[in-house]
C-alpha cells in the first residue's frame, strides 16, 4: 500500500468520525432542547453520570442509557435503577433489597462504590427508569458542555473542520483534473504535429 492510499484512507476515516461526532452532538442537543430536559433517543433517555458512586459499572462523566416507564414495582435485587431523591436530584444506584410494606414496594439501594447503602428507602413511585447496561465513558463531559451556552461553539468546530477538509479535497481533485487535462492536451498536440 503506498503513502497516497494510506493518506486517502486516513482522511476518509477522519471525515466519517467527525461527521458521526457532529451528528451525535447535534441530535443530542436538539433532542434535549425539544424535550426541555434529558436527551431521548429511540425511547431511551441519556443521562450524564455526575459522581463515582457506581464505579466500576460506569465512571464519572459517562453517558448512560436508561429506559423510562413500565411497572416500577418489577425490580429485583441487582437491578440498577434511576430514581428521584427528596430534593429532586436523580440518582442511579443498584437495588440491594426489595421491601414490601402493605401496598407499597420500596427499594434499598446502594452505589457499587459506596461503603454503605443509601440512607433512605426508595418508594417505587419515585423510580423513573432502569439502567440498560449501555454506557459511553467520558462523553458526558462533552454533552454537558454542548448543552451549555458556550457549547454551540463546540458544534461549530467539527463543522468548520469538515468544510475545510471538503475544500481541500475539492482543491486536490481540481488539481488532478487540470494535470490530466494538460497531459491530454499535450498528447493531442503531439499527435497532431506528428501526422
Amino acid at each position: 500500500m503506498n503513502l497516497k492510499t494510506v493518506a486517502k484512507w486516513t482522511g476518509n476515516l477522519l471525515t466519517y468520525v467527525m461527521m458521526a461526532v457532529l451528528i451525535f452532538l447535534a441530535v443530542t442537543v436538539v433532542a434535549t432542547k425539544a424535550s426541555g430536559g434529558e436527551p431521548e433517543i429511540l425511547g431511551y433517555q441519556l443521562k450524564t453520570v455526575l459522581s463515582g458512586s457506581m464505579e466500576p459499572e460506569f465512571n464519572t462523566g459517562s453517558i448512560i442509557a436508561v429506559e423510562p416507564g413500565g411497572d416500577m414495582t418489577r425490580f429485583q435485587s441487582g437491578d440498577v435503577i434511576t430514581f428521584v431523591e427528596e430534593d429532586g436530584k436523580l440518582i442511579t444506584h443498584r437495588v440491594i433489597e426489595v421491601v414490601n410494606s402493605g401496598e407499597h414496594v420500596m427499594y434499598r439501594t446502594k452505589g457499587d462504590n459506596n461503603a454503605s447503602p443509601d440512607s433512605s428507602l426508595v418508594l417505587s413511585d419515585n423510580v423513573v427508569a432502569q439502567y440498560t447496561g449501555f454506557t459511553i465513558p467520558y462523553l458526558g463531559y462533552v454533552v454537558n458542555f454542548a448543552q451549555s451556552q458556550n457549547g454551540a461553539f463546540l458544534l461549530l468546530i467539527p463543522g468548520f473542520i469538515l468544510i475545510v477538509y471538503a475544500g481541500f479535497t475539492i482543491w486536490q481533485a481540481v488539481r488532478e483534473l487540470e494535470a490530466t487535462n494538460k497531459e491530454l492536451a499535450k498528447q493531442i498536440n503531439e499527435n497532431s504535429t506528428v501526422s
